[in-house]
C-alpha cells in the first residue's frame, strides 16, 4: 500500500515566518505523499481584536459567534492558508489550499448545546476522500484549514486536531497513513518537567496504566484518545513530536 503522512500543525508555528519557513522547508522535504492540515487561533484573536470583536475561550476551544466566524474564516481560510500554499510552491511542492467545503470534502453539523453553547463550531460527519485522493495521486498537496460546512451554506470553525484525525481515518482507507501531530514539546513527556523523559511507545495498555498513575494526564488525555481512535480506524501509527522533527525518527509512537 501506498505511503501518505498526515502533518498537522497549530496555529502558532505557521504564524511566525521563521517558524513557518522552517516548517515548510522540513514538509516539502519529506518523501511521499503528504497533507497538511493548520491551525491559526493567534492570529484570529488578534485581527477580531483589532476589529472590536471580543474573543471567549472555554476550555481552550474558541466560542464562535456570527462575528468570530467571519474572521476565523478570513483568517484560516485565507490569510493563514494560503501564505502556506504560497511558500510551499515557492518549494516546489504543488499545494492547494481548502476548507472543509472546498470539493465538499468535510461536512459537519453545528455542535449541539449542553453544558456551552458552542456557537458556529461544527462536529465532522463525513470526509469525501474520491477527490482528495485524485488530488493527491496526481501530486497535488492539499492544505486543510481548520473549516467545515453544513451542506446547507454555513461554514462552520472545526477543531484542527479533529480535521486531522478525520482526514487521516478517511484517507487510510486508500494508503498507508501515519498521522503526526506537531505540539510545543518532543512527545508524551513521562516527567513534565523533564523535556527529555519522552515516552517513546505507548500501546493502549501503557495509556491505561499511565492515566492511572498520573504520568499522562490534563490536555494530553484527549489528544492520546484521538490518537488511539484514529490507529483503531486503520491509521498505520500516530507520533507526537516537535514541529521541528515531522520526519517522525523522534517523538512518541502510537501503535495498536
Amino acid at each position: 500500500m501506498e505511503k501518505l503522512t498526515v502533518i498537522k500543525v497549530g496555529g502558532k508555528i505557521v504564524e511566525e515566518p521563521e517558524t513557518l519557513n522552517r516548517l515548510l522547508s522540513d514538509f516539502s522535504a519529506l518523501p511521499g505523499y503528504k497533507v497538511l492540515v493548520h491551525g491559526g487561533g493567534r492570529s484570529a484573536t488578534q485581527l477580531a481584536a483589532r476589529l472590536g470583536i471580543e474573543s471567549h475561550m472555554v476550555n481552550g476551544r474558541r466560542i464562535t459567534d456570527a462575528e468570530t466566524l467571519k474572521v476565523v474564516t478570513m483568517v484560516y481560510g485565507g490569510l493563514v492558508n494560503k501564505n502556506i500554499v504560497a511558500g510551499l510552491q515557492a518549494k516546489g511542492v504543488n499545494a492547494i489550499g481548502l476548507t472543509g467545503a472546498d470539493m465538499d470534502v468535510i461536512r459537519s453539523v453545528k455542535r449541539p448545546v449542553q453544558e456551552v453553547d458552542y456557537g458556529f463550531v461544527g462536529d465532522v460527519t463525513q470526509v469525501n476522500t474520491d477527490l482528495l485522493v485524485s488530488l493527491i495521486h496526481q501530486g497535488v498537496v492539499p492544505v486543510m484549514a481548520p473549516l467545515t460546512h453544513d451542506g446547507a451554506g454555513h461554514l462552520l470553525n472545526t477543531n484542527a486536531d479533529t480535521i486531522a484525525g478525520e482526514t487521516a481515518k478517511a484517507l487510510a482507507r486508500h494508503f498507508e497513513v501515519t498521522l503526526v501531530y506537531c505540539f510545543e514539546k518532543k512527545g508524551v513527556l513521562r516527567d513534565a518537567d523533564d523535556d527529555d523523559s519522552v515516552i517513546p511507545v505507548i500501546t493502549p495498555e501503557l495509556f491505561r496504566q499511565y492515566v492511572e498513575q498520573g504520568i499522562i494526564q490534563g490536555g494530553m488525555i484527549p489528544k492520546l484518545e484521538n490518537s488511539f481512535s484514529a490507529v483503531a480506524a486503520g491509521v498505520h501509527q500516530v507520533i507526537i513530536t516537535l514541529a521541528t522533527a515531522i520526519d517522525g525518527q523522534s517523538g512518541t509512537v502510537i501503535k495498536k
